[in-house]
């Protein structure tokens, strides 16, 4: 890669991912209710929500209202047309001032095709008062618990745009070691892992790995070469298999 990284412009996202799963428009409405909740605890930032719009005076006449039963009349309308196995299509803007203090919500759930894994994506602030709180590893940390415990996916990761670019692939289907990684406890135990990650248990569903306190960046190379070890360990462990269909 010949593209310069700077640590300090990097943008970073946290994302949750799981395989064919079929559900129905109430059931994803239910967990992204539950999601809305969570992440209400986790940042002040993430308390409010609004539909996207054409511009941002569009979007800020729509606040989205994040009970069950609205939430599934907006999640119907993003049913694919065409093929139905497809599941869900669901956006939404925290409607923050600057665009680079802002988050960005893409979620497609209930999805039972092999071809299109189910996801949320959170796009995270890069810079301003809101990127300052959250892009800390103890807030990360709470923000992928928070996919965890709603979305029940098979891992969830938070990393920058500049590390996963300078991994092999970026296979849909891969799992990525980031800053922040979540294995659902169906995949297996996870092994010892060097200091200075931190391994801890996400309620009975799987396993949160922090791989740094400090801010993980792709621009240093002690970062990315932790990254990698801890990659080689759990996939020496079979904990990186492709994402499978859910039972």
């Amino acid at each position: 890669m010949t593209d310069r990284i700077d640590g300090e412009g990097e943008t970073y996202f946290c994302g949750a991912y799981w395989g064919a799963r079929q559900e129905t428009a109430e059931a994803c409405a239910q967990r992204l209710e539950a999601f809305f909740g969570l992440l209400a605890n986790v940042d002040p930032s993430f308390a409010q929500w609004f539909r996207q719009g054409r511009s941002r005076t569009e979007a800020l006449q729509h606040p989205i209202d994040s009970t069950k039963a609205e939430l599934e009349k907006l999640i119907r309308k993003g049913r694919d047309r065409v093929v139905e196995e497809l599941g869900f299509r669901f956006s939404a803007w925290n409607g923050a001032r600057d665009d680079n203090d802002g988050s960005a919500l893409k979620l497609t759930c209930g999805g039972n095709s092999p071809r299109v894994s189910n996801v949320c994506l959170l796009d995270l602030p890069s810079r301003g008062p809101n990127a300052e709180r959250v892009l800390a590893a103890s807030l990360l940390r709470g923000l992928a618990m928070s996919m965890a415990v709603a979305w029940e996916p098979d891992f969830a990761v938070v990393m920058s745009s500049a590390h996963l670019r300078l991994l092999r692939g970026n296979d849909p289907s891969e799992i990525w070691p980031g800053w922040v990684l979540y294995l659902r406890r169906q995949r297996g135990p996870v092994p010892p892992l060097p200091a200075p990650v931190h391994v801890e248990p996400v309620e009975d569903k799987g396993t949160l790995i922090v791989l740094t306190p400090e801010r993980f960046t792709a621009s240093n190379p002690e970062h990315v070469a932790l990254a990698e070890q801890v990659r080689a360990l759990l996939d020496q462990a079979g904990l990186l298999t492709p994402l499978q269909a859910h039972p």
